[in-house]
Protein backbone atom coordinates (compact mmCIF):
# COMPACT_ATOMS: atom_id res chain seq x y z
CA UNK A 1 0.00 0.00 0.00
CA UNK A 2 1.59 3.35 -0.55
CA UNK A 3 1.70 5.66 2.54
CA UNK A 4 3.29 8.08 4.01
CA UNK A 5 5.99 7.40 6.69
CA UNK A 6 6.02 7.50 10.53
CA UNK A 7 7.74 4.70 11.65
CA UNK A 8 11.08 5.52 13.64
CA UNK A 9 13.97 4.73 11.39
CA UNK A 10 17.26 2.97 13.27
CA UNK A 11 20.05 3.24 11.39
CA UNK A 12 20.25 5.57 8.79
CA UNK A 13 24.21 4.24 7.76
CA UNK A 14 22.63 1.19 7.41
CA UNK A 15 20.21 2.11 4.99
CA UNK A 16 20.81 1.94 1.36
CA UNK A 17 18.53 3.99 -1.16
CA UNK A 18 18.50 4.07 -5.18
CA UNK A 19 17.35 7.34 -7.15
CA UNK A 20 16.65 6.84 -10.37
CA UNK A 21 16.23 10.57 -11.75
CA UNK A 22 18.32 13.39 -11.00
CA UNK A 23 16.04 16.37 -11.15
CA UNK A 24 15.17 18.53 -8.81
CA UNK A 25 13.05 16.32 -7.27
CA UNK A 26 15.83 13.21 -7.07
CA UNK A 27 18.51 15.78 -5.61
CA UNK A 28 16.62 16.99 -3.06
CA UNK A 29 15.51 13.49 -1.63
CA UNK A 30 19.01 12.14 -2.15
CA UNK A 31 20.25 15.42 -0.34
CA UNK A 32 17.99 14.81 2.36
CA UNK A 33 18.65 11.45 2.63
CA UNK A 34 22.87 11.66 2.31
CA UNK A 35 23.01 14.56 5.35
CA UNK A 36 21.18 11.89 7.79
CA UNK A 37 23.79 9.45 6.63
CA UNK A 38 21.93 7.37 4.34
CA UNK A 39 23.55 5.63 1.46
CA UNK A 40 22.24 7.32 -1.64
CA UNK A 41 23.16 6.00 -5.13
CA UNK A 42 21.35 8.37 -7.78
CA UNK A 43 21.11 7.47 -11.82
CA UNK A 44 20.36 9.66 -14.53
CA UNK A 45 20.71 8.64 -18.13
CA UNK A 46 21.38 12.15 -19.49
CA UNK A 47 24.99 13.64 -19.55
CA UNK A 48 24.21 16.15 -16.46
CA UNK A 49 21.57 16.37 -13.51
CA UNK A 50 18.44 18.60 -13.94
CA UNK A 51 15.73 17.31 -15.86
CA UNK A 52 13.04 19.46 -16.84
CA UNK A 53 15.86 22.43 -15.52
CA UNK A 54 18.32 21.27 -17.53
CA UNK A 55 19.93 24.20 -19.91
CA UNK A 56 21.41 23.56 -23.66
CA UNK A 57 24.56 24.82 -25.03
CA UNK A 58 25.24 26.22 -28.60
CA UNK A 59 28.41 27.44 -29.61
CA UNK A 60 27.11 31.31 -28.98
CA UNK A 61 24.42 31.15 -26.40
CA UNK A 62 23.50 28.93 -23.27
CA UNK A 63 19.48 28.27 -23.03
CA UNK A 64 16.83 27.14 -20.96
CA UNK A 65 14.77 25.14 -22.51
CA UNK A 66 12.43 23.86 -19.55
CA UNK A 67 11.52 26.26 -17.19
CA UNK A 68 12.36 29.60 -17.70
CA UNK A 69 12.49 30.97 -14.03
CA UNK A 70 10.13 30.08 -10.57
CA UNK A 71 8.03 31.65 -7.85
CA UNK A 72 8.68 31.00 -4.26
CA UNK A 73 5.35 30.45 -1.71
CA UNK A 74 6.32 27.56 0.83
CA UNK A 75 8.35 29.10 3.76
CA UNK A 76 10.67 25.78 3.16
CA UNK A 77 11.65 26.56 -0.26
CA UNK A 78 12.29 29.99 0.56
CA UNK A 79 15.16 29.29 3.05
CA UNK A 80 16.06 26.84 0.08
CA UNK A 81 16.65 29.45 -2.13
CA UNK A 82 17.84 32.06 -0.12
CA UNK A 83 20.92 29.21 0.34
CA UNK A 84 21.20 29.41 -3.04
CA UNK A 85 21.32 32.99 -3.73
CA UNK A 86 23.73 33.21 -1.16
CA UNK A 87 25.96 30.22 -3.23
CA UNK A 88 25.16 32.32 -5.90
CA UNK A 89 23.26 30.01 -8.28
CA UNK A 90 19.85 31.81 -8.11
CA UNK A 91 19.08 35.55 -8.71
CA UNK A 92 15.88 36.91 -9.15
CA UNK A 93 14.63 37.51 -13.04
CA UNK A 94 12.91 38.69 -15.02
CA UNK A 95 11.99 42.31 -13.66
CA UNK A 96 11.18 43.01 -17.08
CA UNK A 97 7.94 41.48 -18.47
CA UNK A 98 5.44 42.23 -21.12
CA UNK A 99 1.76 40.25 -22.44
CA UNK A 100 1.12 40.35 -26.25
CA UNK A 101 -2.30 40.27 -27.55
CA UNK A 102 -4.08 41.18 -30.81
CA UNK A 103 -3.93 44.67 -28.95
CA UNK A 104 -0.12 44.75 -28.59
CA UNK A 105 2.54 44.45 -25.90
CA UNK A 106 1.33 46.22 -22.44
CA UNK A 107 3.24 45.47 -19.29
CA UNK A 108 2.57 42.28 -16.85
CA UNK A 109 2.99 42.18 -13.57
CA UNK A 110 1.08 39.76 -11.21
CA UNK A 111 2.92 40.44 -8.47
CA UNK A 112 4.84 37.45 -7.94
CA UNK A 113 8.95 37.98 -7.54
CA UNK A 114 10.54 35.04 -9.76
CA UNK A 115 14.25 33.61 -10.08
CA UNK A 116 16.04 32.02 -11.96
CA UNK A 117 19.21 29.93 -12.13
CA UNK A 118 22.75 31.81 -12.34
CA UNK A 119 24.15 31.78 -14.79
CA UNK A 120 21.98 28.87 -16.15
CA UNK A 121 18.78 27.38 -14.53
CA UNK A 122 21.11 23.78 -14.48
CA UNK A 123 22.86 26.02 -12.05
CA UNK A 124 20.91 24.79 -9.52
CA UNK A 125 20.64 21.37 -10.30
CA UNK A 126 24.49 21.08 -10.71
CA UNK A 127 24.93 23.07 -7.06
CA UNK A 128 23.07 20.39 -5.88
CA UNK A 129 24.71 17.37 -7.54
CA UNK A 130 28.18 18.72 -6.65
CA UNK A 131 26.79 19.51 -2.80
CA UNK A 132 26.50 15.40 -2.80
CA UNK A 133 30.43 15.16 -3.13
CA UNK A 134 30.50 16.70 0.42
CA UNK A 135 28.96 13.17 1.48
CA UNK A 136 31.38 9.72 1.18
CA UNK A 137 28.66 7.87 1.31
CA UNK A 138 26.12 9.07 -1.62
CA UNK A 139 27.10 9.33 -5.50
CA UNK A 140 25.55 10.36 -8.82
CA UNK A 141 25.91 8.00 -12.01
CA UNK A 142 25.06 9.49 -14.75
CA UNK A 143 24.98 8.66 -18.72
CA UNK A 144 23.05 5.70 -16.90
CA UNK A 145 19.61 4.91 -18.02
CA UNK A 146 18.11 2.07 -15.76
CA UNK A 147 15.79 -0.23 -17.53
CA UNK A 148 14.66 -3.21 -14.97
CA UNK A 149 14.16 -3.83 -11.35
CA UNK A 150 14.74 -6.86 -9.76
CA UNK A 151 13.47 -7.95 -6.18
CA UNK A 152 16.27 -10.39 -3.90
CA UNK A 153 15.70 -11.74 -0.66
CA UNK A 154 18.62 -9.16 0.16
CA UNK A 155 16.60 -6.31 -1.69
CA UNK A 156 16.41 -4.48 -4.57
CA UNK A 157 18.79 -4.80 -7.82
CA UNK A 158 18.70 -2.26 -10.71
CA UNK A 159 19.77 -3.39 -14.64
CA UNK A 160 20.19 -0.82 -17.06
CA UNK A 161 20.18 -0.44 -20.70
CA UNK A 162 24.10 -1.79 -21.11
CA UNK A 163 22.98 -4.68 -18.49
CA UNK A 164 25.24 -3.87 -15.74
CA UNK A 165 23.86 -4.23 -12.28
CA UNK A 166 23.15 -2.14 -9.19
CA UNK A 167 22.98 -2.79 -5.97
CA UNK A 168 21.60 -4.63 -3.31
CA UNK A 169 19.14 -1.91 -2.06
CA UNK A 170 16.36 -1.49 0.59
CA UNK A 171 14.42 1.15 -1.19
CA UNK A 172 14.39 2.56 -4.64
CA UNK A 173 12.99 6.19 -5.52
CA UNK A 174 12.00 7.13 -8.90
CA UNK A 175 11.08 10.47 -9.75
CA UNK A 176 11.05 10.19 -13.54
CA UNK A 177 7.92 11.00 -14.96
CA UNK A 178 5.01 8.51 -14.34
CA UNK A 179 4.63 6.90 -17.94
CA UNK A 180 8.58 6.40 -17.26
CA UNK A 181 8.31 5.48 -13.69
CA UNK A 182 5.52 2.63 -14.47
CA UNK A 183 7.35 0.80 -16.97
CA UNK A 184 9.61 0.11 -14.10
CA UNK A 185 7.70 -0.70 -11.21
CA UNK A 186 4.40 -2.14 -13.21
CA UNK A 187 5.64 -6.06 -12.74
CA UNK A 188 6.60 -5.32 -8.74
CA UNK A 189 3.54 -2.94 -7.11
CA UNK A 190 0.40 -2.54 -8.56
CA UNK A 191 -0.82 0.68 -6.62
CA UNK A 192 2.01 2.55 -7.29
CA UNK A 193 1.59 1.48 -11.35
CA UNK A 194 -2.12 2.54 -10.66
CA UNK A 195 -1.00 6.14 -9.38
CA UNK A 196 1.51 6.54 -12.15
CA UNK A 197 -1.66 5.65 -14.88
CA UNK A 198 -3.65 8.45 -12.81
CA UNK A 199 -1.32 11.33 -13.51
CA UNK A 200 -1.78 11.95 -17.52
CA UNK A 201 1.55 14.25 -18.64
CA UNK A 202 0.99 17.15 -21.28
CA UNK A 203 3.75 17.18 -23.62
CA UNK A 204 5.74 20.72 -24.86
CA UNK A 205 7.38 22.04 -27.29
CA UNK A 206 10.46 24.73 -27.06
CA UNK A 207 12.11 26.21 -29.58
CA UNK A 208 15.14 28.57 -29.53
CA UNK A 209 16.00 31.27 -31.57
CA UNK A 210 19.84 33.02 -32.01
CA UNK A 211 19.30 36.02 -33.93
CA UNK A 212 22.63 38.26 -34.78
CA UNK A 213 21.63 41.91 -33.26
CA UNK A 214 19.56 42.83 -30.99
CA UNK A 215 15.32 42.63 -31.86
CA UNK A 216 13.98 45.74 -32.03
CA UNK A 217 11.35 46.60 -29.12
CA UNK A 218 7.84 47.49 -30.30
CA UNK A 219 6.96 51.17 -29.78
CA UNK A 220 6.79 51.80 -26.11
CA UNK A 221 8.49 48.51 -25.09
CA UNK A 222 11.84 48.82 -22.84
CA UNK A 223 14.66 47.19 -25.19
CA UNK A 224 15.26 45.25 -22.23
CA UNK A 225 12.47 43.85 -22.34
CA UNK A 226 13.00 40.05 -20.45
CA UNK A 227 10.24 37.76 -20.90
CA UNK A 228 6.92 37.67 -22.94
CA UNK A 229 3.31 36.01 -21.78
CA UNK A 230 1.65 35.25 -25.40
CA UNK A 231 -1.91 35.03 -26.24
CA UNK A 232 -1.83 32.84 -29.78
CA UNK A 233 -2.69 29.21 -30.16
CA UNK A 234 0.64 28.03 -30.46
CA UNK A 235 2.90 30.31 -28.48
CA UNK A 236 2.76 31.06 -24.47
CA UNK A 237 5.73 32.39 -23.33
CA UNK A 238 9.50 34.45 -24.93
CA UNK A 239 12.53 34.03 -22.81
CA UNK A 240 15.21 36.48 -23.83
CA UNK A 241 18.28 34.37 -21.97
CA UNK A 242 20.81 36.84 -22.95
CA UNK A 243 18.97 38.98 -20.48
CA UNK A 244 19.55 36.47 -17.47
CA UNK A 245 22.05 37.11 -14.72
CA UNK A 246 25.63 35.66 -16.02
CA UNK A 247 24.75 35.68 -19.98
CA UNK A 248 25.06 39.14 -20.96
CA UNK A 249 27.65 38.07 -23.06
CA UNK A 250 25.88 35.97 -25.36
CA UNK A 251 23.76 37.08 -28.63
CA UNK A 252 19.97 37.90 -28.60
CA UNK A 253 18.96 34.27 -28.03
CA UNK A 254 15.32 32.97 -27.42
CA UNK A 255 13.46 30.17 -25.71
CA UNK A 256 9.80 30.41 -27.63
CA UNK A 257 7.96 28.06 -24.96
CA UNK A 258 4.35 26.42 -26.78
CA UNK A 259 1.20 26.17 -25.73
CA UNK A 260 0.21 22.63 -24.01
CA UNK A 261 -2.85 22.33 -26.38
CA UNK A 262 -0.57 23.38 -29.28
CA UNK A 263 2.13 20.78 -28.05
CA UNK A 264 -0.15 17.49 -27.75
CA UNK A 265 -1.94 18.29 -30.89
CA UNK A 266 1.57 18.08 -32.56
CA UNK A 267 3.95 16.29 -30.78
CA UNK A 268 4.91 13.97 -33.31
CA UNK A 269 5.86 16.96 -35.36
CA UNK A 270 9.79 16.87 -36.44
CA UNK A 271 11.98 19.93 -34.08
CA UNK A 272 12.63 21.80 -37.74
CA UNK A 273 8.81 22.43 -38.04
CA UNK A 274 7.88 23.09 -34.59
CA UNK A 275 11.00 25.45 -34.32
CA UNK A 276 10.01 27.72 -37.58
CA UNK A 277 5.89 27.68 -36.54
CA UNK A 278 6.82 28.47 -33.00
CA UNK A 279 9.31 31.57 -34.52
CA UNK A 280 6.60 32.51 -36.95
CA UNK A 281 3.39 32.49 -34.26
CA UNK A 282 6.80 35.09 -32.41
CA UNK A 283 6.72 36.99 -35.30
CA UNK A 284 3.04 37.80 -35.50
CA UNK A 285 3.84 39.54 -31.94
CA UNK A 286 5.40 42.21 -33.38
CA UNK A 287 4.47 45.23 -35.20
CA UNK A 288 4.35 44.40 -39.33
CA UNK A 289 7.19 46.50 -40.39
CA UNK A 290 9.74 44.94 -37.42
CA UNK A 291 12.58 45.02 -39.84
CA UNK A 292 14.10 41.39 -37.91
CA UNK A 293 17.83 40.71 -37.76
CA UNK A 294 19.15 37.54 -39.93
CA UNK A 295 18.62 34.13 -37.88
CA UNK A 296 21.58 32.27 -37.10
CA UNK A 297 20.28 28.92 -35.68
CA UNK A 298 16.81 27.98 -35.40
CA UNK A 299 15.93 24.78 -33.24
CA UNK A 300 13.07 23.04 -30.56
CA UNK A 301 13.17 20.34 -28.18
CA UNK A 302 10.22 18.05 -27.52
CA UNK A 303 9.53 17.40 -23.63
CA UNK A 304 7.15 14.45 -24.38
CA UNK A 305 6.45 14.59 -20.62
CA UNK A 306 6.28 18.33 -19.74
CA UNK A 307 3.86 18.28 -16.44
CA UNK A 308 0.91 16.62 -14.94
CA UNK A 309 -2.46 17.22 -16.82
CA UNK A 310 -3.48 18.49 -12.92
CA UNK A 311 -1.93 18.75 -9.59
CA UNK A 312 -1.27 15.91 -7.38
CA UNK A 313 -3.50 15.35 -3.82
CA UNK A 314 -0.22 13.96 -2.05
CA UNK A 315 3.67 15.03 -2.46
CA UNK A 316 5.34 11.30 -2.70
CA UNK A 317 3.86 7.90 -2.92
CA UNK A 318 5.26 5.20 -0.98
CA UNK A 319 4.85 1.29 -0.64
CA UNK A 320 5.85 -1.32 1.82
CA UNK A 321 7.73 -3.14 -0.64
CA UNK A 322 10.23 -0.50 -0.53
CA UNK A 323 9.40 1.50 -3.47
CA UNK A 324 8.61 5.51 -4.01
CA UNK A 325 7.71 7.85 -6.36
CA UNK A 326 8.04 11.58 -6.44
CA UNK A 327 8.05 14.78 -8.43
CA UNK A 328 6.42 17.45 -9.81
CA UNK A 329 3.50 15.24 -10.92
CA UNK A 330 2.03 14.13 -7.52
CA UNK A 331 2.15 17.74 -5.81
CA UNK A 332 1.87 20.72 -8.81
CA UNK A 333 4.05 21.95 -11.87
CA UNK A 334 5.62 24.11 -10.02
CA UNK A 335 9.51 24.38 -9.61
CA UNK A 336 8.84 24.30 -5.96
CA UNK A 337 6.84 21.42 -6.11
CA UNK A 338 9.20 19.21 -7.36
CA UNK A 339 11.95 20.16 -4.63
CA UNK A 340 9.14 19.97 -1.98
CA UNK A 341 7.69 16.55 -3.11
CA UNK A 342 11.82 15.24 -3.49
CA UNK A 343 12.65 16.83 0.51
CA UNK A 344 9.41 15.61 1.50
CA UNK A 345 9.54 12.52 0.42
CA UNK A 346 13.30 12.34 1.84
CA UNK A 347 11.86 12.82 5.19
CA UNK A 348 9.53 10.69 5.23
CA UNK A 349 11.84 7.81 4.46
CA UNK A 350 14.13 8.72 7.35
CA UNK A 351 11.03 8.07 9.69
CA UNK A 352 11.02 4.38 8.00
CA UNK A 353 12.51 1.19 9.55
CA UNK A 354 13.65 -1.45 6.80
Amino acid sequence: MAEPANETFSSAAAQRVAIIGAGLSGLACAHRLAQQGVNVQLFDKARGPGGRMSSKQRPSATLDLGAQAFTVRDARFASKVAEWQAAGCVAMWPVHSYQASASGWQTHDDGQVRYCGAPRMSAITRHLADGLNAFPHAALLLETTITALESTPQGWQLRDANDHQYGTFDRVVISAPPPQAKALLADWELMLSDACDARPQRGCWTAWAIVDAPLPPPPGVDADWQSLHVQHPALRLVSRNHTKPGREHQPESLSLLAQLDWSDAHIEETPEAAAQQLWEAFITTLPPDTALPPLVELGAHRWRYAQPASAGSQSFLYSKCGLALCGDSFRGSRVEDAWLSGDELGEALLGRSV
